[in-house]
């Protein structure tokens, strides 16, 4: 007779998202069941959980940006976990984050924590590297571990990232262009385009690919197009979806996308990250590209077209919209890029 599933809580997971993707984060972490256990009254772009299932499983979330496991230690101060019994959980808890990659992954270690560089936090982060056969990291490390005091009583928190790099760092990003959309605000939009193997997508200045690339990822599509007048910014997409894999299933062109060589009413699903006018482009460019973008994308959308985008440009948006009759606000979110606040807003035909 088959043992029942243990329902016991596991270990505290942190995960930390893009601020304004909670919600899809957390309808990501459903199909993980009665595993993760979501707890309430978490800070914006935190997502504090108890896991009991397989750690590997937290490696392919797409709308998070890291994931930690956490332990708690009932010491008033750090100088405390340098005992025999504390090292050897602090040991024994980043053994089980290694366990999780191949051999090698992790070569540095970095310990994240007000007061890094004092006597007993140096001791500690050297005796760690020491019995883990690691090198200390200047600035960053493959072994990211956090300490923190607790919010909620006199212990201290440990937090050990659960890969060597920010998941939101894709695998398949081997050319990066200043002012890239990272993947899970990517992936986001493409979920927010209500994805169908019958799509016909365009991703209009599709720069080095990450919208085109993370939309393909969710599955097929009858046919997907990105659009960059920069020869630059195609050839940086060209070597991203051959390292991802999708290369077959898009095309990449040279178009203009205020002159697209596209029928009418052809197109199911627009994609698009406009110009912030910070990094790229200029607020004086964007009074003159954006209505020229909006009024192409309308010639070529299907009448029952959905329209994903992410700007900056707030008030240049609004006022386009509310000129027009043909588009309709379905949803807004607000979100957080490196300290901007864009918001990532779907259209309705």
């Amino acid at each position: 007779m088959p043992r029942p599933a243990s329902t016991a809580p596991g270990p505290l997971i942190e995960l930390v998202v893009p601020e304004g993707l909670e919600a899809l984060a957390r309808d990501e972490l459903r199909s993980f069941g009665k595993e993760a256990r979501l707890q309430a009254n978490n800070p914006p772009g935190v997502i504090a959980l108890s896991y009991s299932g397989d750690l590997r499983r937290l490696l392919a979330l797409r709308t998070v940006t890291s994931a930690s496991i956490v332990q708690r230690f009932a010491v008033p101060r750090p100088k405390a976990l340098l005992g025999d019994a504390h090292f050897r959980a602090i040991t024994a808890l980043i053994n089980k984050v290694v366990r999780l990659h191949s051999p090698g992954a992790f070569r540095t270690l970095y310990l994240s924590a007000a007061g890094a560089d004092s006597a007993v936090l140096s001791r500690l982060k050297h005796d760690l590297a020491q019995t883990l056969k690691l090198e200390l990291g200047p600035d960053d490390g493959d072994l990211l571990l956090r300490l923190r005091r607790s919010a909620n009583d006199a212990s201290w928190e440990l937090l050990v990232r659960l890969a060597p790099r920010p998941l939101a760092t894709r695998a398949w990003r081997v050319c990066n262009l200043e002012g890239a959309l990272n993947g899970p605000m990517a992936h986001a939009m493409a979920l927010l385009s209500a994805p169908t193997a019958h799509d016909v997508v365009l991703n209009i200045a599709c720069g080095s690919g990450t919208l085109l690339i993370e939309r393909l990822l969710l599955g097929p599509a009858r046919r997907a197009i990105g659009c960059d007048t920069s020869a630059t910014a195609r050839g940086c997409a060209q070597a991203n979806v051959a390292a991802a894999g999708v290369a077959e299933r898009c095309e990449l062109t040279g178009w203009d996308a205020r002159k697209l060589p596209l029928p009418a009413a052809s197109m199911s699903v627009i994609l698009a990250d406009l110009p912030f006018g910070h990094l790229v482009g200029s607020h004086a460019e964007n009074l003159t590209l954006y209505p020229g973008l909006l009024a192409e994308a309308t010639r070529v959308a299907r009448s029952d077209a959905r329209f994903v985008l992410i700007s900056h440009e707030l008030r240049l948006i609004d006022r386009l919209l509310a000129e027009q009759n043909t588009w309709r606000i379905v949803q807004r979110l607000r979100v957080d890029v490196g300290g901007l606040k864009p918001q990532i807003v779907v259209l309705q035909k």
